[in-house]
């Protein structure tokens, strides 16, 4: 069985001088994907519960869980030839490549290129519907942190409850917090700058606290896989370098980071690692490889060319893999 994509440019003009990974207007097959079904917009609304409970489902929900190694290098995060769409519109279209084990990894490109859709499918939050995803940890281990837009915060509940619950795989609702839990809770609200907060409602706090205590209660999670949707936007630069030195914790414990981001001059500095996206794959690889003006204008028009009116295509191709190694 097939699942069609939608691929269009509305201005094929502007890519003509772009080397391009497959002939413009060209179809192309998208064969079903694992969970076998076409993906749907879910209305993304992270509440602070649903936060601590992962989100329901998990990543390994339907989609392949593997492992997957190359050399010394073990994949935690595999996309073959993956296509994720809204409503045949696909968010994602044909990506290929890798996320190793420890690596840190700035996910970029323009408004609409697929990056928060890419964290969701990863999270189990969207389905494929093409391709294959695989994931090499446990759902338990996998730490999400959504935009804040998608965050209600009206839910009743002080600090140091909210970072308590990223233990909730751990103690769940019917086990006693130990006085280790309430160590590690502690250390965690030191660690983010927030002592003298613990009491405070989540509600009254200003956006830049309010991400602290999101990342108070990633460290309490303890995960080996970490997905950050834009972290750092509208929060003061101090915010900022206190969260950016946990994510450089994350890194020099061997755990894996995903981030989307929009400062290529922050993605320079302190990620290793750079995806670059338009929809489909532009270049994955080391940062300071990808972070070229040819790779940044060819996004840029890509972005520019997409058109949601186009034909359905029906022709099996996939596009350049990464990272370059």
């Amino acid at each position: 069985m097939q699942s069609s994509c939608v691929k269009l440019y509305r201005n094929p003009v502007a890519l003509s001088t772009q080397k391009q990974p497959h002939e413009i207007g060209t179809a192309c097959t998208t064969q079903q994907g694992p969970l076998g079904i076409q993906a749907r917009d879910h209305g993304q609304c992270a509440g602070l519960a649903c936060l601590a409970a992962g989100n329901g489902g998990g990543a390994g929900g339907g989609l392949a869980v593997a492992g997957a190694g190359v050399g010394r290098r073990i994949a935690v995060v595999t996309l073959e030839n993956l296509t994720v769409s809204y409503r045949q519109h696909p968010a994602l279209h044909h990506i290929s490549g890798r996320f190793d084990t420890g690596s840190l990894t700035a996910v970029i490109g323009p408004n609409g290129s697929g990056k928060s859709t890419l964290l969701k499918t990863i999270m189990g939050l969207m389905q494929p519907a093409g391709g294959t995803l695989t994931v090499d940890t446990p759902r338990r281990r996998i730490a999400y942190l959504p935009q804040q837009a998608e965050i209600d915060r009206s839910f009743p509940m002080v600090v140091r409850d909210c970072v308590k619950m990223g233990a909730w795989s751990a103690v769940s609702a019917w086990r006693r917090v130990d006085t280790g839990l309430l160590e590690r809770v502690n250390t965690a609200i030191h660690a983010v700058g927030l002592e003298g907060f613990e009491h405070r409602a989540v509600g009254s706090l200003s956006s830049g606290q309010f991400q602290r205590v999101l990342f108070a209660r990633m460290l309490v999670q303890d995960a080996d896989l970490i997905l950050l949707d834009e972290p750092f936007n509208a929060i003061d630069s101090r915010t900022t370098d206190a969260l950016l030195a946990v994510v450089h914790q994350w890194h020099d414990q061997g755990r894996t980071v995903l981030a989307v981001l929009h400062d290529d001059a922050q993605v320079q500095t302190h990620f290793p690692q750079t995806l670059l996206l338009a929809r489909e794959l532009v270049a994955w690889g080391h940062t300071d490889q990808v972070l070229t003006a040819t790779h940044l204008q060819r996004a840029r028009a890509l972005a520019e060319a997409w058109d949601d009116q186009a034909e359905i295509c029906h022709a099996d191709e996939i596009t350049p893999t990464g990272p370059a190694r």
